[in-house]
Formats: C-alpha cells, sequence, structure tokens
C-alpha cells in the first residue's frame, strides 16, 4: 500500500500556533482521534486567516472552499498536550492554492511528530457557486 507522504518546504512557515488537546478529541484508544486532526487543521487555517484580518469567507478579497484533504498520522497525542502547528503553501496557481500543516508536540524533551497534513484550497464565489481568480493581495500574503 502507497502511504501518504508530505515534504515541507525549508523556508519559514507562513504561520504557527498552539493548540490544546482537548477532552473531546480523545478517542476509544485513549489519544488523539483522526477526525480530531481535521478540526485542528481547520482551527490553525482560521487563526492564520484571522491574524491576516480575514476568514475563508473573505480573506484579502477571495472566498475559500475546501477541495481536498490529506493527512499522514505520525504518532500519538494525548489529553492536556499542546500541539504545535505549522502552516506552509505551495502549489499556489491563479485559482488554488495548499496549505501543509506540521503537528507536532514535546514530550520528555524532544519533539515529536503527531501528524502532517494537506488540503488544496480553491478560490470560490459564494455567490455565484464558481471558482474565482486568486487575488494578487492573496497571493502575496501565501508566497511571503
Amino acid at each position: 500500500m502507497s502511504r501518504v507522504k508530505i515534504k515541507f518546504p525549508a523556508e519559514n512557515p507562513l504561520f504557527t500556533t498552539t493548540i490544546g488537546v482537548r477532552i473531546g478529541d480523545i478517542n476509544y484508544g485513549n489519544h488523539l482521534g483522526n477526525d480530531s486532526v481535521l478540526s485542528i487543521i481547520h482551527e490553525s487555517r482560521m487563526q492564520m486567516l484571522k491574524q491576516w484580518g480575514g476568514n475563508e469567507l473573505n480573506i484579502a478579497g477571495n472566498s475559500l472552499i475546501m477541495a481536498d484533504v490529506m493527512i499522514a498520522y505520525k504518532g500519538e497525542a494525548f489529553y492536556g498536550e499542546q500541539l504545535t502547528v505549522s502552516l506552509f503553501a505551495e502549489e499556489v496557481t491563479d485559482r488554488s492554492f495548499d496549505l501543509l500543516y506540521h503537528i507536532s508536540t514535546m514530550r520528555d524533551g524532544a519533539t515529536k511528530d503527531i501528524a502532517h497534513a494537506k488540503t488544496g484550497m480553491i478560490c470560490f464565489d459564494y455567490n455565484t457557486r464558481r471558482i474565482a481568480t486568486i487575488t494578487e493581495e492573496l497571493k502575496t500574503l501565501l508566497e511571503k
């Protein structure tokens, strides 16, 4: 079976945040559930957009919709741990871009990878329900 592999750019992340693992994020295996990883990447993306002065309905003159997601689980995370989520952008086109998420935690004095993820984001006009062209302002934010 071929595994999902996400390669992160060498440059600094666009944004980094810390998100705590809540009790509701824990599954029957007593670790972070796979569904909660998707919620964590969504929260980290929203925090980045908020820092840029927007949200998914209006960021730099664009609205966004998620076209796809990939998650590679690398290790367990547990209740109360603080996850560091670093976001990177790549494959910026005239209508879409990919966001990469590196999720890790500090445990026993060392950084432990928890998950690597990618979301394909498309610029979308919610009024016409059609794909839109990326604004130069958004492109600049993604390429810094």
